[in-house]
């Protein structure tokens, strides 16, 4: 049996749109003498859908939507994803389903088991888990061990749940394990993927087809990666990342006979399949620019703009901007004080040249007079502090606010997930816009991009890429004088976000008891203004958001 992977980008909610790319799939695969196509999880009504699955309204028009895509399937079968009815009286009103078209009706259904509800996931918020004996799906003498995103996830290293519904859809004796997902991208996922899916297929002796969706879901991104495994768990074939593809594979192809010792062979990848593993810094880029693209279009959006500084974090965002959307589409806007420095604007104005991107210049220094003339009764005799420095930053962003409402630009936030973390941002000035383009990502990382964007030429000035990180907002102003260096910031900030090693673990790893107290109390105390900032394309395996739970009112050291 010849079986399909279509990789699609979908609209949540958007029926209309996601139909119509699934039967032109459909159409294709039959085209290219396709028995099969399978699609992704939730394909119908778009991942993650969230509280759109509490409307009856929304339930409905995604059953509707499966019973017309059912009608193309009369010469070929497909399997997609949406939700379904839960029947019962009791449980939740909504299964998580794939289901199994042909002969133009819904000919099989195979429910969610294993819910995942940590980091990003919510599904048992919505869903039902099923409870009901598992069956196979039988076509063309092929027994399909049909499956959803995490119920493959529960091998013996990773012993989340109670229950394994691939070890029990085993004693079915299928002959072909088949997984639709919709698995969101962070670096370190295509690799924990692969092993999850190389150790079911190996643990089973049964070829694995692999389908998940591509695009940006607002933070979320998801690199697609479908792929083809073969029955002792070697990868045959990859689907392109941060695309989409459709292939169609000869089932027949992937069973290799046991008789062969696998130990040391591997099956030569088919040219499609990279010899050399994409570095994470590259997977993180294109999935940036990706994400910032599919926002944009699926809001319907077309311009952005944002305060270019000089700084590394404003010329990384630019750069990715100018390549997600198009130079023409992205402005940038300068905004120097009196405190900034010559080298900030000419390394702002080459790196815009480079680029191709309109400049513009507006000193914010006859409003920021404006602004300390109106208050000066009010501060007569005070010192010039950290007020002063916000006045301006939210002079900024009142600037880039009214430029993006006149002319119809969105504001790219510029903000880096180190700063984030402990609160070096002004709220309401550099923490305003539409998305937050590097707020996953810690400085030291912002730099690794940099170096990265610039692989093949100069496109980052090199002053911005050398000189000291500074807001600007004094005289001589460095973040040094604020924070530690970002070097050991971030490897603090690593461990205590994305490895949660509190305090004590910190310590007893080698860092300082009074800088480990420092740096945790300022992300701590920080909480409040990291609900108040835009959503963050998701690049980490813990990122700022929807991802990461904690009380804004609380202390932990």
């Amino acid at each position: 049996m010849k079986i399909a992977l279509a990789q699609q980008n979908y609209v949540v909610g958007n029926f209309e749109y996601n139909t119509t790319l699934i039967r032109a799939a459909i159409a294709r695969a039959g085209e290219a003498g396709a028995h099969l196509v399978v699609f992704s999880e939730l394909s119908v009504c778009g991942y993650p859908p969230r509280d759109f699955l509490e409307f009856a309204d929304f339930t409905e028009a995604c059953l509707e939507a499966v019973g017309e895509i059912a009608h193309d399937c009369k010469t070929i079968a497909a399997i997609v994803g949406a939700p379904s009815r839960n029947p019962g009286e009791k449980g939740k009103p909504l299964y998580n389903t794939a289901y199994f078209l042909s002969d133009g009706k819904i000919q099989g259904m195979a429910h969610k088991t294993l819910l995942p509800t940590y980091d990003v996931f919510d599904e048992y918020r919505y869903f039902e888990p099923n409870r009901m004996p598992y069956q196979l799906i039988k076509y063309r003498g092929t027994r399909m061990a049909l499956t959803i995103c995490e119920d493959l996830w529960n091998v013996d290293d990773y012993p989340l749940y109670v229950r394994n519904p691939m070890a029990e859809l085993s004693r079915l004796k299928p002959t072909v394990i088949i997984n639709i997902a919709s698995s969101p991208f962070h670096y370190n996922q295509p690799v924990t993927r692969l092993d999850i899916l190389s150790r079911n297929a190996k643990q089973y002796k049964l070829p694995l087809i692999y389908v998940n969706q591509v695009g940006g879901q607002t933070e979320l991104l998801f690199d697609g990666g479908s792929m083809v495994l073969a029955n002792d768990g070697t990868l045959i074939d990859e689907l392109k990342r941060f695309e989409e593809d459709l292939k169609v594979y000869d089932l027949e192809n992937l069973r290799i006979p046991e008789t062969r010792n696998t130990k040391h062979e591997t099956i030569p990848p088919p040219e499609s399949v990279s010899s050399n593993p994409v570095s994470s810094i590259q997977l993180i880029h294109s999935a940036l620019v990706m994400g910032i693209r599919d926002y944009f279009s699926k809001m319907g959006f077309s311009k952005a703009i944002l305060g270019l500084s000089g700084g590394i974090d404003s010329a990384v965002t630019l750069a990715l901007a100018a390549e997600a959307l198009g130079s023409t589409q992205v402005r940038a806007l300068l905004l120097p004080s009196r405190f900034s420095s010559e080298h900030s604007i000419s390394d702002a104005r080459k790196l815009a040249g480079n680029l191709g991107v309109p400049c513009t210049v507006i000193s914010i220094d006859e409003a920021f007079r404006a602004t300390e003339s109106s208050l000066e009764p009010q501060f007569h005799g005070l010192p010039f502090n950290l007020t002063e420095e916000n006045i301006q930053a939210r002079l900024r962003a009142v600037i880039l606010m009214a430029m993006a409402n006149k002319f119809g630009y969105i504001l790219l936030n510029t903000s880096n997930k180190s700063e984030a973390a402990v609160g070096y941002g002004t709220l309401y000035g550099d923490m305003c816009g539409g998305i937050s383009v590097l707020g996953d990502l810690y400085k030291t990382q912002v730099y690794e991009l940099a170096r990265h964007i610039n692989h093949s030429g100069e496109v980052i000035p090199a002053g911005t890429m050398t000189k000291a990180p500074s807001a600007e907002l004094r005289p001589d102003q460095k973040d040094a004088d604020s924070l530690p260096q970002y070097e050991l910031l971030d490897q603090i900030l690593f461990q205590y976000i994305e490895h949660r090693k509190g305090p004590r673990e910190l310590v007893s790893m080698g860092f300082d008891r009074e800088l480990v107290n420092r740096v945790l109390g300022m992300v701590n105390s920080n909480e409040w203004k990291r609900h108040q900032t835009p959503p963050i394309l998701r690049v980490s395996p813990k990122a700022f958001g929807m991802g990461r739970r904690m009380p804004i009112v609380g202390k932990y050291l």
